[in-house]
């Protein structure tokens, strides 16, 4: 069995050790995974607060301001609720939301940060906004959106934090005037070929379940997974990524593929989070989980996304993850 901290117990990690030093491969619940690297690359990442009048409200403003931020490919932030905050872990004493933004760059994700807070979460009925991390980095974002009170907008320190007062038709609409960033890490992943697309939707979504009890880390696709694995490059210059053929079912016999004779489906959850280690720990949980179920959703094998090492600095190798 898992233990509750993610891990297997001494015994199986050393027989799971062993069996890689032998050359027999790593198979859990007779679902190969193979020996392989994920790879992943340097981001910035910011936690926002969002709180409300009630639960509903702060989950229906995270929803909108986390949508549309999948990958930095095309969105420009990669986004996602990270869990839900009962009224004593806020800064207000009201229910909330946690989330965690990741970019390329503090100046690209402050943009994204203030066009979301300002079209998504001010406009949305009895909210606020907090900083949710600290660092001496620090982006804008009550700084830039106090102009919307058209000169009424009150500012108040506390401490050495300033926040703003922007009124609005339900009351005022408090918002810190910064908040912090700090590196991170995007893009850890691992995929799961399976039989068929039911089987590999239902264990992938056993695993987002298990990697969304886990803190400091999101899973930014839709359901927290991704059917649209890229590439570096395309055939047509305009485009820096495209489709990843390899995994391409279809595409069997015109490519060279890794998608296995009986699998149909092959599905990748991608992750980002605060630190390589808690992005190493959410790929150990979700593989785990996946070969839970995986027997019974007809799933053959897991394996890891890179690009030979060229996209980005972090590695994660597969059995190394699964043996720690």
């Amino acid at each position: 069995m898992i233990e509750s901290n993610g891990r297997w117990p001494d015994g199986m990690a050393r027989f799971l050790r062993n069996l890689c030093e032998l050359g027999l491969g790593m198979q859990i619940n007779g679902i190969e995974v193979e020996d392989t690297f994920a790879e992943a690359f340097d981001m910035t990442g910011t936690r926002i607060i969002i709180t409300a009048a009630e639960p509903t409200w702060a989950r229906r403003a995270a929803e909108a301001m986390t949508g549309f931020a999948t990958s930095v490919i095309g969105c420009g932030v990669e986004a996602g609720i990270e869990r839900f905050l009962e009224s004593d872990e806020t800064p207000d004493g009201r229910p909330g939301v946690s989330i965690l933004l990741f970019s390329v760059s503090g100046s690209e994700l402050e943009k994204q940060l203030v066009r979301r807070v300002g079209q998504c979460v001010l406009t949305c009925p009895s909210t606020s906004v907090f900083a949710g991390l600290y660092s001496e980095k620090r982006i804008a974002m009550g700084s830039h959106l106090r102009y919307f009170g058209d000169g009424h907008q009150i500012s108040k320190k506390i401490g050495k934090e300033r926040y703003w007062r922007i009124p609005v038709m339900d009351g005022e609409f408090v918002c810190q005037d910064s908040v912090c960033r700090q590196g991170a890490v995007g893009g850890g992943n691992f995929l799961v070929l399976a039989d068929t697309i039911h089987g590999a939707l239902h264990a992938c979504d056993y695993a987002v379940s298990a990697i969304k009890r886990l803190r400091d880390c999101i899973t930014p696709f839709p359901g927290g997974v991704a059917r649209s694995g890229s590439k570096v490059g395309s055939k047509y210059k305009m485009l820096n990524a495209s489709t990843n053929d390899a995994f391409c079912p279809t595409l069997r016999e015109q490519t060279k593929s890794y998608v296995l004779d009986h699998t149909s489906a092959a599905l990748e959850l991608v992750i980002d989070g605060l630190s390589p280690e808690i992005v190493a720990q959410a790929m150990r949980v979700g593989i785990r989980a996946a070969c839970e179920v995986g027997p019974s959703c007809g799933v053959r094998k897991i394996t890891g996304g890179h690009y030979g090492g060229k996209l980005g600095k972090h590695h994660f190798y597969l059995h190394e993850i699964l043996s720690n």
